[in-house]
């Protein structure tokens, strides 16, 4: 009986060892298959587009602009199927009207990869259409602005707003570790401007002359972790 169990245990080790080699091999193939099921196959710039253009929706949902879900949720490859790999940042551009104020609409347009001249904002002039209704702008850029061209937006009557498109490729609102957010009266946001020494512009999501979306930055270093000052909002 000893004998039986000394002999069969090599082969009971042997078969363990193999069906051990079996799984691990099982489990690393598993593995690839998972790891390859995250990984982007399409172009950098219709990801970077994609991921920009839903924070702006994000955003201004917030503000509590009508934005539909269906445009927010859209998934990746549907985005693509839509503007394509290399999208057309004509087709992107977008607009949205206020739900409680329906007389506030805001534009918001993507422009390329050069630098952000006086001949490019003359082109933005013409693309608006129904400027009267127009109340606010939003510019994505993907390079720099001459300060010419920054110039010639103090020309426009509405309000503009203007972010880098690397500055929305995460809603930082949506962050675990975001502070919490407190909308300021009128009379608590003068007091805390003052108190710091900084002017409304500085940290105003709508601010005319806002430039590269910096508005977070000045946030975090300026004011208090727990107070969020969203004016005109």
């Amino acid at each position: 009986m000893e004998q039986n169990l000394l002999t069969e245990r090599p082969n009971e080790e042997e078969g363990g060892a193999h069906q051990e080699k079996e799984n691990g091999s099982f489990g690393m193939e598993s593995l690839g298959r998972c790891l390859s099921s995250f990984v982007d196959e399409g172009s950098t710039e219709s990801h970077r587009y994609y991921l920009s253009r839903r924070t702006v929706l994000e955003m201004l949902k917030d503000r509590g602009y009508s934005v539909p879900s269906s445009e927010i949720d859209i998934s990746l490859q549907d985005f693509r199927g839509v503007y394509g790999q290399n999208p057309d940042i004509e087709l992107l551009k977008f607009s949205a009207t206020h739900k409680s104020d329906p007389s506030k609409r805001m534009l918001v347009i993507f422009c390329g990869l050069g630098v952000v001249k006086v001949g490019m904002i003359r082109l933005i002039t013409v693309q608006i259409t129904d400027r009267d209704s127009l109340t606010g702008l939003i510019l994505v850029l993907q390079n720099n602005i001459t300060n010419q061209a920054m110039k010639a937006l103090d020309l426009f009557k509405f309000k503009i707003e203007i972010f880098q498109i690397t500055d929305l490729l995460v809603n930082i609102t949506k962050h675990i570790l975001k502070p919490k957010h407190q909308v300021l009266s009128e009379q608590a946001k003068q007091r805390l401007l003052k108190k710091y020494s900084i002017e409304e512009k500085q940290v105003s999501f709508e601010t005319k002359k806002s430039y590269k979306g910096c508005l977070l930055e000045y946030i975090y270093r300026l004011l208090p972790c727990y107070v969020y000052c969203f004016l005109n909002g």
